[in-house]
């Protein structure tokens, strides 16, 4: 409805004036004006200069005959009268028509009418109101759209390629409702990989019982092996195990004060030991070989013989040796249990209590992420060597061991955080393990199904892209709990293009790939495997619950 838009007019936003009614005298100076036409002025200086809200309309008019009537001058102003103040709105439908009067519409219930509204507040300002004009209330919290925006990535992470079509062909467009796609239950897959109190209070318990029967026999030997001490490594120990507590790592550790480390390869993972001068360990010299080297396949053997002994003497708990596998350094056995078969691997270790071989020098950065000082401290225990067998051997003699940061890793793991309270009680929880444990469960699933194809496969993988991919992203924030599907794209990311490059270098050692080039076809096969599995929103994970 177009008003009289005089300011000074009495009765101004109730009254309009006719257009066949004679010409107002314009009020004088005195009255507040300075003689010119406020009205002309302000359709002159265009909407901004307006103190009152006007409908979106065209400020220009259409056709020849409204722009003479806008050019024409007025009777009053070609008889040298002051010019009348207007009564056409400066916005005109597109057919040059005005538009027809609107009956006014009635005040709703509790809210004042036009004529006892106040009026209009200085500086553009509603009535009775202290906010600017056209700006609208927003209810708290954000958007729909910016909501929409920050939900999206996050139902997509999981899109398989049919989904992404479907998505591309609605953004352009096309008829019928958007359907949203749900994110992937990430969370419910971890609920399931979880393990129950009661199931791994007593797997722990039986472990317990046969390891600590086991030392102690090892002690009272006359085998060598009088200062072995246990050490817990492994997922279960680092809290990231899965599925079922069935299998546990327990290293037999034996202190070395004076040792030599030779290189035996181009890797700096594997090493020829031989004793110093006048060394405080003369009962090893038994397992020397001819040319004085320290024999890991005998040290080994020698162990195994007296554990296959002592397992017989234990009475309340059913334990068998496992047969042992070609260039393992562990001795499994096999304790049953009510529901089902624990693995346990026997691991014999040295601890050498020395300076880290060169290999490490530019290993283990971690600076970014737990720190500099957190880097020194654990630069300064001691490192393992563990009885492995290096495939490279053109003849292998056994004699070789193998470097083990199982107890770096084992606090790293449990230490995760860039700040200290990360995962405590009173501290925030971060996602990390959940991924680890999630890329964990997929090559595992992997495995079962393809297990000649993925057959040089193992965590360990998964755990040293793990470890990468915390220096990557090295914050908490970047792990946060409630961005578990995104932070498992990145961490899954970074481990496919390890797989397509066939590089995976070492945490501890960067010089020694975990993937060897030689290797390129499987690497490839487990890149489409997994490639596949994330453009399908695992199915694999589907299938085990």
């Amino acid at each position: 409805t177009h008003r009289d838009t005089e300011p000074s007019a009495p009765g101004w936003g109730r009254r309009r004036t006719p257009r066949a009614a004679p010409t107002p005298p314009h009020p004088s100076p005195a009255a507040g004006t300075d003689g010119a036409d406020p009205v002309r002025e302000q359709q002159g200086a265009g909407p901004a200069a307006s103190t009152r809200r006007r409908p979106a309309a065209r400020t220009t008019g259409t056709g020849a005959g409204w722009r003479q009537r806008q050019a024409a001058p007025g009777p009053a102003a070609q008889h040298g009268s002051p010019p009348a103040p207007s009564t056409r709105h400066p916005a005109r439908p597109r057919n040059g028509k005005r538009r027809p009067k609107e009956p006014p519409r009635p005040a709703a219930p509790g809210r004042p009418s036009a004529a006892a509204r106040p009026p209009a507040a200085p500086g553009g300002r509603c009535r009775g109101s202290a906010r600017p004009r056209c700006q609208p209330l927003r209810p708290a919290g954000l958007s729909f759209p910016r909501r929409r925006r920050e939900e999206e990535p996050a139902a997509r992470l999981m899109e398989g390629p049919g989904e992404r079509r479907q998505r591309a062909v609605r953004s352009k467009g096309s008829a019928g409702p958007a359907v949203a796609v749900p994110p992937l239950r990430l969370r419910a897959v971890l609920s399931q990989l979880s393990l129950g109190r009661r199931d791994v209070s007593e797997a722990s318990g039986l472990v317990n019982q046969v390891v600590s029967h086991l030392i102690q026999a090892i002690r009272g030997r006359d085998g060598g092996f009088g200062t072995v001490s246990r050490l817990g490594a492994g997922s279960y120990y680092e809290r990231v195990k899965i599925s079922e507590p069935n299998e546990f790592d327990i290293m037999l550790v034996m202190p070395i004060a004076r040792i030599q480390l030779d290189e035996c390869d181009d890797t700096g993972a594997y090493y020829y030991l031989t004793f110093k001068r006048n060394p405080k360990e003369k009962y090893l010299n038994r397992f020397l070989d001819e040319d004085g080297k320290l024999s890991a396949d005998k040290m080994l053997t020698a162990l195994r013989k007296i554990i296959k002994e002592e397992v017989k003497n234990i009475k309340d708990v059913e334990v068998t040796v496992k047969r042992r596998k070609a260039r393992s350094p562990a001795i499994t056995l096999l304790i049953k249990n009510s529901s089902a078969e624990i693995s346990v691997d026997i691991i014999l270790a040295l601890e050498v209590q020395q300076s880290w071989p060169p290999s490490t020098q530019d290993g283990l950065n971690i600076e970014r992420w737990l720190g500099r000082k957190v880097r020194r401290e654990l630069r300064n225990k001691p490192i393992y060597l563990v009885a492995k067998q290096n495939k490279k051997e053109k003849v292998p003699r056994g004699n070789t061991w193998r470097i083990s940061f199982s107890h770096i890793e084992k606090a790293m793991m449990n230490n995760h955080g860039s700040i200290k309270t990360c995962c405590e009680t009173d501290g925030a929880k971060c996602c990390r393990k959940d991924c680890l444990k999630l890329l964990k469960y997929l090559l595992e699933k992997l495995k079962m199904k393809y297990t000649k194809e993925l057959e040089k496969f193992c965590s360990y993988h998964v755990k040293t892209a793990f470890f990468h991919s915390c220096v990557i992203w090295p914050n908490d924030t970047d792990w946060q709990y409630e961005n578990l599907e995104h932070c498992f794209q990145n961490y899954l990311g970074y481990f496919l293009r390890c797989l397509q490059d066939s590089q995976l270098p070492h945490f501890f050692i960067p010089q020694y790939n975990l993937l060897s080039p030689d290797d390129k076809a499987s690497n490839h096969f487990l890149s489409r495997q997994i490639n596949d599995q994330l453009n399908n929103r695992f199915p694999i994970f589907q299938q085990g619950y």
